[in-house]
Formats: structure tokens, C-alpha cells, sequence
């Protein structure tokens, strides 16, 4: 029995019902896998680019709290390149220090580069809908932030320098957070993640692997993107479930390790 609070967020992403995925939970295994229907070789995950993790990113709350003050420090004045000229604010990210997912969109807008939080506005409020259908909220398990801390003008594509400029801050969040699983949205954000200009429906349905430490990596469809077509918003429904289950399955091995040790 679904709760009304449920089938109102259900609702809010175009989903009437509830649909529960039928057959095995997806294999997680070399830091990317497909769904069982999908036999495409994996899209090679990107290295992490310099600089390295912080020291100390494991460290006790009070460094781990002060790490994050620096990090935002430095996006705050980044000068990296020539953004910072037009932009109102360098936007870091919103939610908790330490947080099993991570969400990664494209660059701040008007809106965001005007309050300085990412996925504020329309696109935000279906965002949070989106992740509250799978159980989450933005202010408890997860973070959100953009590969680019700086808004482009006219909200244009982000250019590769920016984002080469831009991913270490990412790299370093993510240093930080520690996520279980990463799920980008949008077909920019995607491809520059991954390093690749596959289409966003091949990179969809499938674990590909972020980094250093190989974060498991879910693709989806943008908010904004799904405003302007909702026709879309069932596929992205699939994308959700599809990175809830993968979630489920890192988490059952994490304590199944425990168990162990």
C-alpha cells in the first residue's frame, strides 16, 4: 500500500504507480556493469584529475569540517578561468558533509548563481520529487553540486577548459563525501564525467566508474530536460530505480564485509 505522500511525488515526475522492478538486482562488478539486457562493452571511467584527495579527508569532524570550509573558500574566490568575471558567485554544493549519494548536474543557472545553491527553481523542485519517489531528500543522504562552480553566460555548454579548470574542486568533494554511488543528470554532465561523447541513451541503464576510487556512476535525464519533455519523465523513473537498486547492492556488500570482519 503506497503511502498519499508517495503517489503525490510519483505524481510530481509524471509516474502514476508504483513499479516495482521485477527479476535479479543488477551485478555491480569492475567498477561498471549493465543491465542484464544490455551486453555494450563499459564506457571507460575517467581518472581523477589533480590535484589529489585531501590528507586527512577521513579525519575526525572537526578537520573534516574545516577541509570543507577551505574547499568553499577557494570556489568562492576561484579565478581558474575566466568565469569568475561573469558570474555573481561560485556555487559548491548543498547537503551534508558526509553523504552516501552524490547528485551532479551540469553548472549553476541565474537562479543558483543568484542564491548560490545548486537546483533551485522548477528544475530543483522536480529534483527533489525525483529523489523523495526513491526515498531521499537533499537535507539528509545526499549532495548536490555541478561539475562547473561557475554559471556560463547564457547558460551555455561548459567549454572542456572550464571543466578541466572546475573537476578537481569536484574531485576533492567527493574526497570529502565519501558517496556510495554518484548519479549524474543530463547529458553534459555525463559526458564530462565519464570523458566521452556517447549519447545519454547509451549511457543510461548502466554502473560506470568515476575516478580514483571508482564511484559507481547512474546517468539520467536533466530536470530541466524533462520539464520541457515529460514524455520522458518514465524513462527517468527506470534510471532511478535502476541507481536505487545498485545502491542497495553496495550497501548489502558493505555490510556483509562488516559481518565479515
Amino acid at each position: 500500500m503506497h503511502s498519499e505522500r508517495h503517489r503525490q511525488y510519483l505524481e510530481a515526475i509524471g509516474i502514476e504507480l508504483w513499479t516495482a522492478r521485477r527479476g535479479p538486482a543488477p551485478r555491480v562488478a569492475d567498477g561498471a556493469a549493465g543491465s542484464p539486457a544490455d551486453h555494450r562493452p563499459a564506457v571507460t571511467a575517467l581518472e581523477a584529475r589533480p590535484p589529489a584527495p585531501p590528507a586527512g579527508a577521513t579525519g575526525a569532524p572537526a578537520d573534516l569540517s574545516a577541509q570543507w570550509g577551505a574547499l568553499r573558500a577557494e570556489v568562492l574566490s576561484c579565478k581558474r578561468c575566466p568565469l569568475h568575471a561573469t558570474r555573481t558567485q561560485g556555487v559548491l554544493g548543498v547537503g551534508p558533509r558526509r553523504a552516501d549519494w552524490l547528485v551532479i548536474g551540469e553548472a549553476p543557472g541565474a537562479e543558483e548563481d543568484r542564491r548560490g545553491e545548486p537546483f533551485v527553481g522548477a528544475a530543483g523542485q522536480l529534483l527533489d520529487a525525483m529523489l523523495r519517489a526513491i526515498g531521499l531528500d537533499r537535507k539528509s543522504n545526499v549532495y548536490i553540486a555541478n561539475v562547473l562552480k561557475s554559471r556560463p553566460p547564457g547558460n551555455r555548454d561548459p567549454k572542456p577548459e572550464e571543466v578541466a579548470a572546475c573537476l578537481p574542486y569536484l574531485v576533492r568533494q567527493i574526497a570529502l563525501l565519501q558517496p556510495k554511488i554518484m548519479l549524474a543528470v543530463g547529458r553534459i554532465a555525463a559526458q564530462n564525467l565519464l570523458d566521452t561523447d556517447t549519447p545519454l541513451a547509451r549511457l543510461r541503464g548502466r554502473v560506470h566508474a568515476f575516478g580514483e576510487m571508482n564511484t559507481p556512476l547512474v546517468v539520467t535525464y536533466h530536470p530541466a530536460y524533462l520539464l520541457r519533455t515529460p514524455a520522458d519523465k518514465r524513462k527517468a523513473w527506470e534510471d532511478l530505480k535502476f541507481a536505487r537498486s545498485v545502491y542497495q547492492q553496495l550497501s548489502q556488500s558493505t555490510a556483509n564485509d562488516g559481518h565479515r570482519t
